[in-house]
């Protein structure tokens, strides 16, 4: 499937589509127990239980997954930068967002010095410069 601006959302079906449905039925019938049965008080903690579960588990896929593609992405930047201009990004990588450096790795290989600087001069955010891209350069192996 071709990747653009409007469809560059990725899912993980077994945690977007397996897991996290059957911990909310799980959660879902829980808290209809607790409000139905007597055993209140054990419903009521398998319902906080569930809660926490798909709420750690959630935090914990993303804080890893996207700590480690975080910096898989800035390098790429730095790399793609210097092999296209001979300058190092890191002398004024500092100026730069995060939202900014994530959505600059869009951007072709034509379009990444022009786009890297316009980022920096006028300080637009990560929304405008994925907008802004013409030739968008897919990448389907983000988390």
């Amino acid at each position: 499937m071709e990747q653009s601006y409007k469809h560059h959302i990725r899912y993980y079906v077994p945690h977007h589509f397996v897991f996290y449905p059957i911990i909310a039925m799980g959660l879902a019938a829980s808290v209809y127990f607790a409000f139905t049965k007597t055993e209140t008080l054990i419903w009521s903690t398998i319902a906080v239980l569930l809660a926490l579960v798909a709420w750690l588990s959630y935090m914990l896929r993303q804080h890893y997954a996207l700590t480690l593609q975080d910096r898989i992405i800035r390098l790429e930047l730095r790399y793609r930068y210097f092999s296209l201009t001979g300058k190092r990004l890191e002398a004024f990588e500092h100026e730069l967002r995060d939202s900014q450096l994530f959505s600059l790795r869009f951007a072709s290989d034509a379009e990444l010095p022009a786009l890297i600087e316009r980022a920096r001069l006028e300080k637009i955010g990560g929304e405008k410069i994925k907008k802004s891209i013409v030739d968008w350069k897919p990448d389907h192996h983000r988390v």
